[in-house]
């Protein structure tokens, strides 16, 4: 008999918010910002809240700043949803980040990838197995770069009690349906993807109706109106907002390595919400990518005046 869903499992059906980290302009993390980002965050009512993961710039954390992100985090969600850590790296630099988040108060871990090391299927499950049995906190795998899964190591690892999900950032249609056929769908499959609003209903095929939302950091009224047409079968306003936002957007993340953690702080830039400087090896926004950034945002806000009212 599998255990009663845990909190965090129990919230993994919704819009999931990834907000950025915030530095000063001298590139130190700036936690009173991160907290009045985090409140505007959670206005958007997510169903779960992700911080220092890819978008929140985990790789170049110290693990004293991570933690202290974390902290933060935790303390000021104050339990009004999930609060989950990104953790990442070595098997050694993972499980020690993975115990200062949940000695910080994280609800649970994003694993992203090993760093760089590409090993045998038997080496990754015996990497999350180490990881997961580092804490007590549910474990999500996140598949992409250097993590990529067969179906026989996911449905080994979906074995183990604190492994939750499966986060897909990979994109392979085939080997998901693989997965889910051999794992029964035991594991939920969330879509993270890169601007994952452009593939939320090719996942909704695979049963992956949750995904990961960068654009909810920036501008949430759009990605909360998408969300919402998503699930209501509201077909008009999602090709009104893929037309007028999310494709253009994915378009302009296509130009430049780095762009989908870049163009979310400049966007916060952008509508008067600064979350200061990326840090390399990132870089930040051209002035001429601002500038075609700032135009797809008003084509994206202009949009939710011409949807229906319900």
């Amino acid at each position: 008999m599998s255990p009663a869903p845990t909190r965090v499992a129990a919230s993994l059906s919704g819009l999931l918010a990834f907000p950025v980290t915030p530095f000063t302009e001298s590139g130190d993390v700036d936690l009173s910002r991160f907290r009045t980002h985090l409140t505007d965050v959670l206005a958007a009512k997510p169903a779960a809240i992700f911080v220092a993961c890819g978008t929140g710039e985990l790789a170049s954390l110290t693990g004293t700043e991570h933690q202290a992100v974390v902290r933060a985090a935790a303390e000021h969600v104050a339990g009004a949803v999930p609060v989950l850590a990104g953790i990442g790296g070595g098997t050694r630099t993972a499980v020690e980040f993975a115990r200062a988040a949940q000695d910080a108060g994280a609800d649970g871990l994003l694993a992203l990838p090993p760093y760089l090391q590409v090993g045998p299927s038997a080496g990754l499950v015996a990497h999350y197995r180490e990881v997961a049995a580092a804490t007590e906190l549910d474990v999500i795998l996140y598949q992409r770069g250097t993590a990529v899964f067969t179906p026989a190591a996911v449905v080994e690892l979906a074995e183990v009690d604190t492994i939750v999900a499966l986060k897909d950032g990979h994109g392979d249609m085939e080997l998901l349906q693989l997965i889910q056929t051999a794992t029964g769908g035991r594991l939920p499959l969330l879509n993270g993807m890169p601007t994952a609003e452009v593939f939320a209903r090719s996942y909704a095929g695979l049963g992956a109706r949750a995904y990961s939302s960068a654009a909810l950091a920036f501008v949430p009224e759009v990605a909360v109106a998408f969300f919402e047409a998503f699930e209501n079968g509201d077909d008009a306003t999602q090709q009104l907002l893929l037309r007028e936002f999310y494709a253009p957007l994915a378009e302009l993340r296509r130009t430049t390595p780095g762009y989908a953690v870049s163009l979310v702080k400049a966007g916060l830039d952008i509508r008067g919400r600064s979350a200061g400087p990326v840090r390399s090896p990132l870089a930040q926004v051209t002035p001429e990518h601002r500038e075609q950034l700032a135009r797809i945002i008003d084509r994206g806000l202009a949009a939710l005046s011409a949807t229906p009212v319900a």
